[in-house]
């Protein structure tokens, strides 16, 4: 059998282990262990993104290993292209139904790997990896000393951290800080590398912004430097047979100690076997230097490239503005008992994400099952604001929305009240916890509405929630332009998308001609 048959048959016995062990796994276990195995497209696109080092041993680390879809694939590659390397693999899996599926894949790996001539070594590891990673390195994890693995390949499990749970408390030990499995497992994998080590890893994209992983983006872009992004255009085709819509990325890094990058390569693609679309950038065109969250910019077109330098050379920031952005203030399952269904002479209004539409309040609302409503009482009082005029912005999106931001005004002359509430999934933009001159809402509002900000939002935002920081970061025009875009489009009603980036071009010099489409 030559090497690219041996690799062919050990992806195909590989996958069919993957498949007969899916068709195991219950639900319940599933959400309680973040599991989703790895198809042998992704694994193989995964396991081809590392360089394979000019040394003779490889040490690999699975951390999450599943039956060892990763593993399997990256010795298939070796197998094809240096079938002189030694492998020394270490595959962790806590889930113990699963320790058979593994063992037979590992075991497949070796018999491939002696049939022709190459070493290879395996240990499966039944311990908890993130227990196991925190107690043998704490004490030099963070001080840079002894690493023990060259590679790591990781499709690592999807779940939140409980706040007061045991997880918590280890990775408290190590100074981390972080609300998802999968982002401990990146963090712990990078501390365990050799300098000049490597990740190949398929995750949620919900890292790259957001106030939730500021601290383990400080932890990870301080100690790896990212080589390939790539992405898959649609969110099913990843995970398809696990029924998993997350936007996922794909991206390899290196353990430099914190040194700059040159550069990133960007791919995109429609599927994993398609031919992508590769462009590189400048590393600061992904990680800002001058950003303090350490956002990820990911472009995937000239076009993108453009509408980041134009948002970036906006003159206002939020605080030059006088202006903040905070999220709503009734968390409506903790203010239940205040709650009502229409609106009575001891109430105030209460404005959920239903009641935007089209740039403005619709209220109150009787096709929706949310409250219309909150009595106003010493306890809720608290919750409320001046009637005045404020900027909206739906928290969330459908996974699937044809727009990320989506914001309305507030016009208290449209919802007369003395007070509002406003609910816990909008954004509020406000001036000191008060409201805004009207044309300047109308202004932010046709702003935030626009395509270029649409456009820019995504290539920072993976996932469907933008958070108050995420508008913080933004820029935006200056306060004579924003007055002047609100002052144009007056009291009308809503206008259709080109019209409002007619306006919004014609109204922000800096744009020029770099809004497009």
């Amino acid at each position: 059998m030559t090497l690219t048959e041996e690799a062919s048959v050990l992806i195909d016995r590989t996958e069919t282990r993957r498949l007969s062990a899916a068709a195991r796994l219950d639900d319940r276990t599933r959400v309680k262990l973040g599991q989703f195995f790895t198809p042998a497209p992704v694994a193989d696109f995964i396991a081809a993104l590392p360089h394979l080092p000019e040394r003779a041993t490889l040490r690999v680390l699975d951390p999450g290993a599943g039956i060892g879809s990763l593993t399997a694939s990256l010795v298939a590659r070796v197998l094809r292209e240096r079938p002189e390397l030694r492998l020394h693999l270490t595959a962790f899996e806590v889930d113990r139904t699963l320790h058979d599926d593994l063992d037979a894949t590992l075991t497949d790996c070796r018999a491939a790997a002696a049939r022709q001539g190459m070493e290879l070594a395996f240990e499966l590891c039944s311990t908890d990896f993130l227990k196991w990673a925190v107690e043998n390195a704490t004490g030099s994890l963070l001080r840079d000393e002894s690493r023990t693995f060259d590679l790591v390949v990781m499709n690592p499990p999807y779940r939140k951290i409980n706040s007061a749970g045991t997880e918590r408390r280890l990775l408290a030990r190590m100074g981390l800080r972080v609300t998802n499995l999968y982002v401990a497992f990146l963090a712990l994998a990078a501390a365990l590398l050799d300098r000049d080590g490597q990740i190949a890893a398929i995750t949620p994209r919900s890292f790259a912004n957001g106030p939730y992983f500021r601290h383990f983006r400080q932890f990870f872009l301080d100690r790896m430097a990212l080589d390939r992004i790539h992405l898959i255009e649609s969110r099913s085709v990843g995970f398809a047979d696990a029924d998993v819509l997350q936007e996922n990325i794909i991206f390899a890094a290196t353990r430099n100690g914190g040194a700059q990058a040159g550069s990133v390569m960007i791919s995109t693609s429609t599927g994993y076997e398609d031919m992508p679309v590769i462009r590189v950038v400048p590393y600061t065109e992904v990680v800002s230097p001058h950003d303090p969250e350490r956002f990820l910019r990911i472009t995937t077109d000239e076009s993108d490239t453009r509408i980041a330098a134009t948002m970036a050379s906006l003159p206002a920031t939020l605080a030059d503005l006088d202006l903040g952005v905070s999220t709503g203030r009734v968390v409506d399952f903790r203010a239940r008992e205040h709650l009502r269904a229409m609106p009575n002479d001891e109430t105030v209004p209460l404005i959920y994400p239903g009641h935007l539409r089209q740039g403005a309040v619709r209220w109150p609302c009787t096709e929706s099952t949310k409250p219309n409503a909150l009595s106003r009482t010493g306890a809720t009082e608290r919750l409320l604001l001046p009637a005045e005029p404020y900027v909206l912005v739906n928290r969330f999106s459908a996974k699937e929305e044809r727009r990320r931001v989506a914001a309305a005004v507030f016009d208290p002359t449209e919802v007369p009240c003395d007070a509002i509430g406003f609910e816990n999934h909008l954004n509020v933009f406000h001036r000191r916890h008060r409201g805004l001159p009207l044309e300047l809402a109308r202004g932010l509002c046709l702003w935030l509405n626009s395509t270029i900000v649409d456009k820019f939002v995504r290539q920072v935002n993976g996932h469907t929630q933008i958070n108050a920081t995420d508008l913080r970061s933004l820029r935006y025009p200056s306060m004579t332009e924003l007055v002047a875009l609100g002052t144009a489009f007056g009291a009308g009603a809503w206008p259709h998308q080109t019209k409002i980036d007619r306006l919004v071009t014609e109204h922000v010099a800096t744009l020029g001609e770099n809004l497009d489409g």
